[in-house]
This record gives structure tokens, C-alpha cells and sequence, in this order.
């Protein structure tokens, strides 16, 4: 593992937040930029990345029209890749097998040269998922085979990459067989350019945490950043804990940032990713806690959280399960003005899904949260990855909803 891990790209300075919970109706336009089918893959469960011309590259976690073996079908999940007009192209069908991935539930990062990396949480010789590379030239090729023991199973979330190209990452299974035997709660992991993985921590399903879903962040000192859906050791029903934001260092030392408590004012669950802002502060999502016995959840519909570099965690925003959205899944994007956006899986108005079909909102640096959208289903359902801010355009994915019920590419003005 390579002592010094400098980070590609910039830190954009943001803004910290005040607790004033406030919200405000829907009133941007959303504009379906193109709804999936069977064929053509189905229900993208990961964020959007720009390309090149401009045009959008994203994942589905099913669907793509040709033969699957072991991933579940109907299909394996594409590539695929969306240009300004609304059209859709395949860029690679996931078949499973030997020889290739399945189920590609995470988003992909680029090296900056038309290179593209993501993880599918199936696939591979062993069917325990693959970390993959989409090269310029459209050739997509395993680079990592997970073996389903000390490496890990099911790698979901986003990658991190460094300027010496290694790539990082989390299984949601996998590592430690004791921890819920014999499923293992996952690692977090290195992948050296050469296809060469090391384990820089394996999760023990008590304080440390269990099952990451969200990926990582990476930041200038080469510390990597994330979350856990479980432990933390705070009493919390699920296994030993309510989950974790953590960090880990160059070094493979976890640090517990923060660890959520069971019915706690301050989250449960934190599936969806970090970000950081210039001065260290972390901002994350989690699914539940928050607002106590909020509308259709006792636990609490979800919040927006903070922790500064102290370790002090505050909560941004409580959902309250109504007009304003609840459950959060993903990692949410800022603006230079110290703005916080994303989706909210639940929630809304104006839809026939039992609890909403989820909406898109925006958190403004003094607290007063607005929903910029609702959706009603036939536009989309489901906004659980993360955004893309573009200029004054949002873009985004929904798992479900659309012409053909199988998740739509959407456009909204912030």
C-alpha cells in the first residue's frame, strides 16, 4: 500500500449548516431526460457522470437484454451512456460468468483520460463481484475478482481513486467469517493498478461497524471517508449498532467519527456516502432517526447531518415523512453558495406508492429545507443516488418509476 496517497482533482470550499428545520412546496420543473426498459437496462441505482461532450454515463443494477449468468435477470446491468438530447446508448452489457461482472449497483469515477472504473456486487469466477474498468476505447475488463473470504463479497458503493491511479473501495459482505457467520460485514479495500488487492480494514460488526454501502472519499492526506449501514455500539436492534462515518487513515487505522444510537434525535442508518468541504466538516444522509415517530415511521424518516473535524455531529435537517420527502439513501451534492441537494426515497405528494414516490430537495446554509420536486411515478420513483449539479441543472437517476416502471434519467432546475 502505497505511503503517500495524493488526491486527483480539488476540494471546492463549502459553507457548514445551521439546525432551523423549515420546508417549502415543490416548484422546479423536472424534464425525464429517458426512461429504461428490459432491453436497455433497468433500475439505476447509482448517480450520474459526466463524460465526454457532455454526455451522462450511469449504471443499472439489472436489465440489459442479453444472457446472465449468475447475476439474477432478467439481465445483468449496463453501462450505459446518456447524450443532451435524451438518447441512450449501451456501452457494455454485463453477462456474469467467469468473465465478467453482474449487478453494477455503484456509480463510476474517471481517471481523466476517458478511462471509467465501478464494482458490481455479483459476477466474477466466484460470483462475489468484480472491480471493473471501461477503457477509452469501450473495452470493459475485470480488473479485481472478489473470492468471497478475507477480501470481501459484494463490493456496492462508489470508488475513490488517487494520483497514482490505486483504487479504493468497500464490500458490504465478506472479511471477518464470526461477524454474522458466515456472511462476514464487510472490508474496506485497496486495488493497486496492477489488479493487486490489500485489505486496509476489516469491519467487526461491533464498534467499528458493519456493511458499507456507500463507498469512499478520499481527501489531500490520502485519508479515506465513509459510513456504515450497522454497528457503532450504541444499542441500536441492528447488529451492534445503528451505524458509523469513519475514517481511515494511510496507515489502515480506523478511526469511528461518529457512531449513530438507536432512537436517537441524530440518524439511524446512514447508507448514502460523505463529502467534505474545505475545512474538513463532513456532510451524510441517513435513512431513519431523527424526527421521533415522524409520519409512517417510528424510527424517525430520515436527516442531513454534520460532523466537524472535532468529531461533533449535529443535525442539519429531521424529515418529517409528509410534503417533505423521508428517507434519504444517498450522498448529497453542495453548491459554491453552501447549498446542500439530493434525493429523498420516500415521501412527496401526488403519488399512489404507499409513502411517496420520494423527492428531490434542497437544504440552505441557514437550515430552511425547499422541495424542488416531487415525484409522481410516472416521471420517476425512487431518487436514491446521489446528484449531479451541473451549472444550474440537477441530474439524477430513479429506481422505479417512468413509462416502463423500470427507473428513469431525470433533469431538474435548482
Amino acid at each position: 500500500m502505497p505511503k503517500n496517497r495524493a488526491v486527483s482533482g480539488s476540494w471546492i470550499l463549502l459553507l457548514a449548516f445551521a439546525f432551523v428545520p423549515q420546508e417549502s412546496s415543490a416548484s422546479s420543473a423536472e424534464k425525464v431526460l429517458y426512461s429504461f426498459n428490459v432491453d436497455r437496462g433497468m433500475y439505476p441505482g447509482a448517480g450520474l457522470t459526466i463524460g465526454e461532450a457532455g454526455n451522462f454515463l450511469g449504471t443499472t443494477g439489472n436489465g440489459g437484454g442479453i444472457s446472465c449468468t449468475g447475476g439474477g435477470g432478467p439481465g445483468c446491468g449496463v453501462i450505459f451512456q446518456i447524450d443532451k438530447h435524451g438518447k441512450e446508448s449501451v456501452l457494455h452489457a454485463f453477462a456474469g460468468g467467469d468473465d465478467d461482472g453482474a449487478n453494477p449497483d455503484s456509480g463510476l469515477i474517471t481517471d481523466g483520460a476517458g478511462n471509467y472504473y465501478g464494482v458490481t456486487a455479483a459476477g466474477g469466477p466466484n460470483s462475489d463481484g468484480v472491480v471493473y474498468e471501461l477503457a477509452a476505447d469501450g473495452t470493459e475488463s475485470m480488473i479485481y475478482a472478489f473470492q468471497g473470504g478475507a477480501d470481501g463479497r459484494a463490493p456496492m458503493g462508489n470508488l475513490a481513486r488517487d494520483g497514482q491511479g490505486n483504487l479504493y473501495g468497500t464490500t458490504f459482505y465478506g472479511g471477518n467469517p464470526a461477524c454474522l457467520p458466515p456472511s462476514g460485514c464487510g472490508t474496506v479495500f485497496e486495488v493497486s493498478p496492477g489488479g493487486v488487492l490489500t485489505v486496509l480494514h476489516t469491519f467487526q460488526g461491533g464498534t467499528d461497524g458493519a456493511y458499507s454501502l456507500s463507498g469512499l472519499i478520499i481527501d489531500s492526506g490520502g485519508n479515506l471517508y465513509g459510513t456504515t449501514l450497522a454497528g457503532g455500539g450504541n444499542g441500536c436492534v441492528s447488529i451492534g449498532g445503528c451505524g458509523t462515518a469513519f475514517r481511515i487513515a494511510p496507515d489502515g487505522t480506523e478511526t469511528i467519527l461518529h457512531a449513530f444510537p438507536a432512537n436517537a434525535s441524530d440518524g439511524e442508518s446512514p447508507g448514502g456516502g460523505l463529502i467534505m468541504d474545505g475545512a474538513g466538516n463532513l456532510f451524510g444522509t441517513t435513512g431513519e432517526g431523527g424526527q421521533p415517530r415522524c409520519e409512517g415511521n417510528s424510527a424517525g424518516c430520515g436527516t442531513v447531518f454534520e460532523i466537524s473535524p472535532d468529531g461533533t455531529e449535529s443535525v442539519l435537517y429531521a424529515f418529517k415523512g409528509g410534503s417533505d420527502g423521508e428517507s434519504p439513501g444517498s450522498a448529497v451534492v453542495m453548491d459554491s453558495s453552501g447549498n446542500l441537494y439530493g434525493g429523498a426515497g420516500g415521501g412527496g405528494v401526488g403519488c399512489k406508492r404507499n409513502g411517496g414516490c420520494g423527492t428531490v430537495f434542497k437544504l440552505a446554509p441557514n437550515g430552511k429545507e425547499s422541495v424542488l420536486y416531487a415525484f409522481d411515478g410516472r416521471d420517476g420513483s425512487v431518487p436514491q443516488a446521489q446528484l449531479l449539479l451541473v451549472g444550474k441543472k440537477l441530474y439524477g437517476t430513479t429506481l422505479q418509476g417512468g413509462s416502463h416502471k423500470k427507473g428513469v434519467v431525470y433533469e431538474i432546475e435548482k
